[in-house]
């Protein structure tokens, strides 16, 4: 397989937004519980700092990607209170309540009220659908904002039900048409659909069938995974094609990487295309590897790292972040940097509202337009999804590692 081109090339106007973000998100700031022009103080913490409730999937289907979050979110926080957070005329520390859901909704949304009740001005969490959903709802409850790391566009509709939930990842329907327009350019003219069951995988059969609808690309099959774990064998014989046929696997990791193994397993032979929910480490290694390697998936630019000259305060914060995570943890983030930028966003939101009212903070989070670890987010009073379709690139798997495909 031919070498994939690198494309280290930075849209304009995300450059601009990068610097504009970088004032808000990484402005230097004067110790914890102090006025920005005092002297030195104590650095414990007061029960004025900026209490932040994180329920994560720490065990259960979610862990592999709920860890990661935990392992970002206190990274971010360690960096926060390095400087403090000046909110109105005092400068707060964040102060992280972790919490295990166990990949269970009904403990997600228990977690929401009782994270709320601890003292908690925002939360975070739930990194699969279907325990996002169940915290969404249940901060609408509490009024509580809730910024989701959760795959699936229903997270955060019915708008009107979801006005405390923002969500960062990126959205099915862009994620869908991305990989339509690299059908076309790989003239792929068949291709079938392995979806998760579940919320996400509901998002994506709808954004695919509509993004392949105005396509010359044919949708010839859609298969849904069991949900009862990696028995996926059956799953994937219904939809293994021809050299020539494209199969897209719509899920998360590990599932992802067990899909592709197991379509290779049935006799595939053409193309494998993933969802940005496959980005992980555990995807490209061990018994995976040989099975993903050339697959091609969509992902925020933030896996460009190693190679982008960083030229603006958000590709340095970005550089910087991973640095820091591959250091302490001996992976690269991959997902991670989601919960980084959630806990940046209150950070700023906080900032900006001069205070830790929770409204305000829900306020001031849709009138964000801002550069982030995983790309740029411009939330709105009508958009609760806030990843742009911009930040979105085009990834193959090469020699083991996820590259810019061009």
């Amino acid at each position: 397989m031919a070498t994939p081109a690198f494309d280290s090339t930075v849209l304009t106007r995300r450059g601009v937004l990068a610097a504009a973000a970088g004032s808000l998100l990484l402005a230097g700031c004067a110790p914890q519980g102090q006025r920005p022009d005092d002297g030195p103080s104590s650095s414990a913490p007061t029960d004025q700092d900026l209490i932040v409730g994180a329920s994560l999937e720490l065990t259960g289907a979610g862990a592999l990607l709920g860890v990661a979050q935990r392992q970002a979110l206190q990274l971010t926080a360690d960096s926060l209170n390095r400087t403090g957070v000046p909110v109105g005329n005092l400068v707060r520390s964040v102060r992280l309540q972790i919490l295990d859901n166990g990949s269970n909704p009904e403990v997600a949304a228990r977690h929401a009220a009782d994270l709320t009740r601890a003292g908690a001005q925002a939360l975070i969490g739930g990194v699969l659908g279907e325990t996002s959903t169940a915290l969404a709802a249940a901060a609408q409850r509490v009024k509580t904002p809730f910024l989701s790391l959760g795959y699936g566009d229903r997270i955060v509709l019915p708008l009107e039900e979801r006005t405390f939930t923002y969500k960062l990842t990126p959205d099915a329907v862009d994620m869908a048409r991305r990989l339509v327009e690299l059908f076309d350019s790989q003239k792929i003219r068949r291709v079938s659909v392995l979806a998760a069951d579940g919320l996400h995988g509901d998002s994506g059969v709808r954004a695919m069938r509509e993004a392949l609808a105005d396509s010359s690309t044919d949708l010839a099959r859609t298969v849904r995974l069991p949900a009862t774990g990696r028995r996926f064998r059956a799953a994937a014989e219904r939809v293994a094609g021809s050299q020539r046929d494209g199969v897209v696997v719509w899920g998360t990791a590990p599932d992802s990487g067990v899909a592709a193994r197991e379509l290779r397993a049935a006799g595939h032979r053409g193309p494998i295309f993933f969802d940005a929910g496959a980005v992980a480490d555990d995807t490209v290694q061990g018994a995976n590897a040989t099975a993903v390697e050339g697959a091609y998936a969509v992902h925020p630019a933030c896996l460009d790292v190693s190679t982008a000259t960083a030229t603006t305060t958000a590709q340095l914060a970005r550089r910087d972040f991973v640095n820091r995570y591959t250091q302490r943890h001996g992976v690269s983030p991959d997902f991670a940097p989601y919960a980084s930028d959630a806990l940046q966003l209150l950070a700023t939101s906080a900032r900006m509202a001069t205070s830790l009212d929770r409204g305000r903070l829900r306020a001031l989070l849709q009138a964000q337009t801002v550069e982030g670890i995983a790309g740029g987010y411009a939330f709105r009073a009508d958009r609760h999804g806030g990843m742009e379709p911009d930040s979105l690139a085009v990834y193959q798997v090469f020699r083991g590692a996820w590259t810019r495909f061009a």
